[in-house]
C-alpha cells in the first residue's frame, strides 16, 4: 500500500488517524483519563486494517449473494456479512468505513478501556463499560449543516454503531434524503444500512439529476449504478413519498433486527423511528 501516513494529537488526547482516503479521530478513556498511547496503537492498527481492504479491493468491489465456504478473513467477511444482511444490491465496499472503525473501536476496548469512540469520517464506533454513556451529534444534512440534535446510547449495552448517509457525503447516494442517520449494534451494520436506507428515498421528478457512478469517480465499486448529484426542492407530497420508501426500509430491518433506529431528513423534512425519537435531544 502506497499510502501516506499522518497521526496527530488533538485536544482531550484524542488522535487523528489519517492514511490515504481514511482520517479517524479516535478517543479511549479509562475513567475518566484519556488513553493517548493507546490511540496512538490503535491509529497504527488502522493503517493495518486498510492495508487489508486495499488488498482485497476487487473481491470487495464485486457482488455476492453468499459468504465464501473456508472464508477466514475476518474484516473483510464482517464487511460482506453486513450488505448481505440489508441489501443484496450492496458491494462490500458500502461497509467498509464502520467495519475500520468497528475494527480499532474493538482493539481499543479490548485492551481495557472503559469508553472509546472512533469517528471514521462520520461513521462512529462506540464502545462503552457499566455507567458510561456518550451523545453523538446529529445533522440535517451533510453541506456544511451545524449539528442541530444530539442522541444518547451507551447505557444499556457496550456496542454501538452510528452512521450517515446521503446527497453530498463522502459516498455516493442512488436516493435524495439528505441524511439518513442509522443506529445498530456496531458501525459495520449502520454504514451499510444507512446507504440502503438512503438509496430507498429514490423518487422519480423534474429537480431529479442522476449520473452513472463511473462519471463521478473512475475507481467506483459501482460504475453502471445511477447515482443523485441534484435533487430538490419538493412539493410536500413528493417529500413525504421519498421518506416514505426510506422508512419502510428501516422499519424492516428493525423488524429483523438489525438496526436499532433511523433519522431520515429529505429537503428539511424529517422522519425518525421511536428508538431514536426517546432518545433525541436539541441543542440549547
Amino acid at each position: 500500500m502506497s499510502y501516506q501516513t499522518n497521526i496527530q494529537v488533538l485536544d482531550k488526547g484524542q488522535i487523528l488517524a489519517e492514511c490515504g482516503p481514511m482520517r479517524l479521530i479516535i478517543g479511549a478513556w479509562q475513567g475518566q483519563v484519556p488513553q493517548r498511547e493507546s490511540c496512538i496503537q490503535a491509529a497504527k492498527h488502522s493503517f493495518g486494517l486498510l492495508e487489508k481492504v486495499a488488498e482485497q479491493r476487487s473481491f470487495l468491489s464485486r457482488y455476492h449473494q453468499s459468504v465464501p465456504e473456508n472464508a477466514d478473513d475476518l474484516l473483510p467477511m464482517k464487511m460482506l456479512r453486513s450488505v448481505l444482511a440489508v441489501d443484496h444490491q450492496l458491494t462490500p465496499m458500502a461497509a467498509v468505513a464502520g467495519t475500520i472503525a468497528d475494527g480499532v473501536a474493538d482493539f481499543l476496548f479490548n485492551r481495557g478501556m472503559t469508553k472509546v469512540i472512533v469517528n471514521n469520517g462520520g461513521d462512529i464506533s462506540i464502545r462503552t463499560g457499566t455507567d458510561e454513556s456518550v451523545k453523538v451529534g446529529i445533522r440535517p444534512d451533510l453541506v456544511d449543516s451545524p449539528i442541530s440534535h444530539t442522541i444518547r446510547v451507551g447505557d444499556d449495552r457496550s456496542s454501538w454503531g452510528v452512521a450517515t448517509s446521503g446527497l453530498e457525503g463522502r459516498s455516493l447516494t442512488a436516493g435524495v434524503a439528505s441524511a439518513a442517520t442509522i443506529i445498530a449494534e456496531n458501525a459495520s451494520l449502520a454504514d451499510a444500512a444507512a446507504t440502503s436506507i438512503a438509496n430507498a428515498s429514490f423518487i422519480k421528478d423534474d429537480s431529479v439529476i442522476q449520473r452513472p457512478a463511473r462519471e463521478l469517480d473512475e475507481q467506483t465499486d459501482i460504475p453502471g449504478v445511477y447515482v443523485t448529484i441534484r435533487a430538490g426542492p419538493f412539493s410536500e407530497e413528493k417529500k413525504d413519498l421519498a421518506l416514505q420508501g426510506a422508512m419502510e426500509k428501516a422499519n424492516k430491518l428493525i423488524e429483523h433486527n438489525l438496526i436499532f433506529g433511523a433519522y431520515v431528513v429529505v429537503d428539511e423534512k424529517v422522519r425518525m423511528t421511536d428508538f431514536v425519537r426517546h432518545r433525541l435531544t436539541g441543542l440549547s
